[in-house]
């Protein structure tokens, strides 16, 4: 087959494909196009950071209109700005050195700067730019997109958990009928944990350097010897909004971007964790699902509507974990003072990522489906009387009646129990009258401890 145009149909990957309209608000941050974009920012700022310094004099300050000028170049940069680099690349083989060439095609007409071409990636290494460019694309997508995407996903199911705070529920450890809690308080306990990784997510340095060949300022001094070349770089990254490295090799070590996925890592592992748990509910008919009008759950069982939302963002948050898993391992890695495993590596965070957005998106609508069954839910509860046991030989063992666990083990363990069994043997115990009058008004739905409490206080930790 011949070689087709490329568009969602005809992409590789679902990701540009099946999932495209999910996955367009990284691109400002992951594609090529923005790969290089970053690049020329760095290149840009470099020089009028070089310009700006008095020490170094062969290179004047730029006056006003020429630093807006130069800053135009990367804030409207262009897709055919972008095609006219990957043409240079295409002579070149390097992708770095043709953004510097581009830049003095750039430059070429214009007299103050004509001069300073030659300081364009000035005693830069290719990884001087590239790190920089990374680090300044995950700390905007970070803050544009991720976090937001991530903050969506929290706040819906904070607003579950308010909405079901009072909803009692039968718990299930190991699968079995458990201690009851409610629907709310175990949508708040993926909440906390949620605004736990979140807060670390926002915390996490981005980090950058600009310091050379392999990390020592050694073309610096020999060009500048009496410039603090330390003191210029640290400058120059924190004024890009970045936080400098004094101690790397050729690369910055990527310890901060294991950190970043890491964290993303385990707020996915979350969220997986909680759409397995909402099939489950579905499953056992605690929800039911909004149809949508024209939609199929199954090309033969024409009744089917499949917790398909939790499913792909099970699926998709797996593929998410497994890329950023890769990359936090690899990336730090890096034989002597550089190889290109990186170089190739770093270019999949976008893929990454987009998996992530694919499953929180879907998440998102599957939670939106969701319509509580109060009447299932309070049903299996009120059957399942033998959870009682647990109060039960715990005010026993308040008032020293002997073997209250091997009693009540024997009452319920394996055998059919229902109110009457537990109010008949309650009946019977030798503890005052008010604590027997407690246990016999309890019930399943009742014996919720502070569930309610806790779901309805999710805002207050």
């Amino acid at each position: 087959m011949n070689t087709l145009p490329l568009n969602p149909l005809t992409a590789v990957s679902p990701i540009d494909g099946r999932y495209h309209g999910k996955t367009t608000p990284l691109q400002p941050y992951f594609s090529e196009l923005a790969l290089i974009r970053y690049r020329v920012q760095v290149e840009v700022q470099w020089l009028i950071a070089l310009a700006a310094n008095p020490e170094i004099k062969e290179i004047a300050e730029f006056t006003p209109a020429t630093v807006c000028f130069l800053e135009s170049i990367s804030e409207n940069f262009s897709l055919s700005d972008g095609q006219r680099i990957k043409d240079i690349e295409s002579v070149t083989n390097h992708d770095v050195k043709a953004v510097e060439y581009f830049l003095k095609e750039k430059l070429a007409d214009n007299q103050e700067l004509v001069p300073s071409l030659e300081f364009i990636h000035f005693a830069c290494t290719s990884e001087d730019i590239n790190n920089l460019a990374y680090g300044l694309m995950l700390r905007d997508c970070r803050n544009q997109v991720l976090t937001a995407q991530l903050q969506a996903v929290a706040d819906k199911l904070r607003s579950l958990a308010l909405a079901f705070a009072d909803q009692p529920m039968l718990s299930r450890t190991h699968g079995q009928p458990a201690t009851p809690t409610t629907m709310g308080k175990e949508i708040a306990n993926v909440v906390a944990r949620l605004e736990r990784q979140l807060e670390q997510l926002g915390n996490i340095q981005v980090l950058g350097k600009i310091n050379g060949a392999v990390g020592n300022y050694n073309a610096h001094r020999v060009a500048y010897p009496d410039v603090d070349w330390p003191a210029h770089c640290r400058r120059f990254v924190e004024s890009i909004g970045l936080v400098f490295n004094p101690f790397t090799t050729q690369i910055e070590p990527h310890d901060y971007i294991a950190e970043l996925f890491d964290v993303v890592a385990r707020l996915n592992t979350i969220l997986i964790d909680l759409c397995r748990d909402m099939w489950g509910y579905i499953s056992l008919g605690y929800f039911k699902q909004k149809p949508v009008a024209g939609e199929v759950g199954s090309s033969t069982m024409p009744h089917k509507v499949n917790p398909i939302d939790f499913e792909n963002a099970e699926g998709n948050l797996g593929l998410a974990n497994a890329v950023l898993g890769h990359l936090s391992a690899k990336l730090p890695v890096s034989r002597w003072q550089r190889d290109l495993t990186d170089s190739t590596a770093l270019r999949s965070m976008g893929s990454g990522l987009a998996y992530a957005l694919i499953g929180y998106s879907a998440l998102i609508k599957g939670l939106d489906k969701l319509e509580l069954d109060s009447r299932r839910i309070n049903t299996d509860l009120d059957g399942c009387w033998e959870v009682l046991a647990e109060p039960i030989q715990t005010v026993m063992r308040r008032y020293g009646v002997p073997e209250p666990y091997e009693k009540l083990k024997a009452l319920t363990r394996g055998q059919g129990v229902n109110e009457r069994t537990l109010k008949d043997f309650v009946a019977q115990l030798d503890m005052p009258e008010s604590a027997r009058r407690q246990l016999l008004e309890l019930r399943p739905s009742t014996y919720l401890g502070d569930a309610v409490k806790l779901a309805r206080d999710l805002g207050t930790y």
